[in-house]
């Protein structure tokens, strides 16, 4: 069996990164991929910050310091272990696990790896998890034509989402956040109507944009209490609350209007399902943007070499454009 040695992030405590060297061996049903990108998840971010979650079926190690970041990429196959027939060396494939994927090769289960579909460019094949999702909750948030659509959030999965709105039938998708240079990418995108939620109640501009009703879908992707809650207020009587974020902290909620309003939840996070549905569903999520339907080149605002991991993450968490910030080896 062949091993490999790479270069890895290690995580050893809050703003402590570093690369480590690693060797890697294949075992009979693991995979070793050689990296051609890797994007930095706002999970990623929280754990920069020392925001550690409690454990989840979603680890495969302790979520505790020091931490082997990494979960966005995708690429080439170069080692498969003794009982892997799913893919072969020279496959394409995007990840799916948290592999430690922040490095020039990571080694992964065969099933958290998916082949890249045809015709898919390898940059967005690398961030294939976080497209799907964002193509899969935008797919999935019951818009109808003619609706209004809030999208709370401008980051990578808010703009995927409300681009999806747009595209289907939406006639006003409205745009929150706190960074205007965010809402200009939004507009640009095809928003009808952005809000810096700093200076504007969002509530009330939209209450008054809509005669007092609220919006029919409101999609929550800010991961913010605040946000959660003028969500919770800016729906209308039997609207969808759509959820998008991951939220590690306990925070109150006026669940009451939830109930006396009759609204419906729809949890969108496609690889909190089972990994079989996230292998049928990939596909599909990703079909838009195999065909240049939505833009995602537009969301990737900066670039760093791995070597220059720290910069790369000091980037992500301080400058309030960055959307999503990738890393080549």
């Amino acid at each position: 069996m062949m091993s490999v040695i790479t270069k890895a992030a290690l995580l050893k405590g809050q703003r402590d990164i570093e690369l480590i060297e690693k060797e890697l061996v294949a075992g009979e049903d693991e995979v070793i991929v050689r990296n051609h990108l890797m994007g930095i998840c706002g999970s990623d971010k929280n754990f920069y910050l020392g925001q550690l979650p409690p454990k989840t079926a979603e680890f495969r190690q302790d979520p505790k310091f020091p931490f082997y970041l990494g979960h966005e990429s995708g690429g080439t196959v170069v080692e498969i272990g003794s009982k892997v027939r799913e893919v072969k060396p020279g496959d394409k494939v995007m990840c799916f696990g948290w592999n430690n994927n922040f490095a020039e090769y990571f080694k992964a289960k065969v099933w958290e790896l998916q082949i890249v579909p045809e015709g898919l460019d390898m940059d967005l094949a690398s961030l294939g998890e976080p497209i799907a999702c964002g193509m899969f909750s935008g797919l999935t948030t019951g818009t109808n034509i003619g609706d209004t659509v809030v999208v709370m959030g401008g980051g990578f999965a808010g703009q995927i989402i409300a681009q999806c709105a747009k595209k289907q039938g939406a006639s006003q998708v409205i745009v929150a956040d706190v960074e205007d240079g965010k809402l200009a990418i939004a507009k640009k995108l095809g928003a009808d109507v952005t809000i810096n939620s700093r200076n504007v109640d969002v509530v009330n501009y939209v209450k008054d944009l809509t005669d007092g009703i609220g919006a029919d879908v409101v999609v929550e992707a800010a991961g913010v209490e605040s946000s959660f809650n003028a969500a919770s207020e800016l729906i209308k009587h039997n609207g969808i609350f759509v959820f998008y974020s991951w939220m590690t902290k306990p925070v109150n909620l006026n669940i009451s209007r939830w109930h006396d309003d009759g609204l419906e939840f729809r949890n969108t996070c496609l690889v909190h399902h089972t990994r079989q549905q996230r292998e049928v569903w990939t596909p599909w999520a990703l079909r838009p943007v195999v065909k240049n339907i939505i833009d995602i080149k537009s969301l990737i605002t900066h670039e760093f070499k791995l070597d220059n991991i720290k910069d790369a993450f000091e980037t992500a968490v301080e400058d309030e454009s960055a959307i999503k910030v990738v890393l080549r080896p």
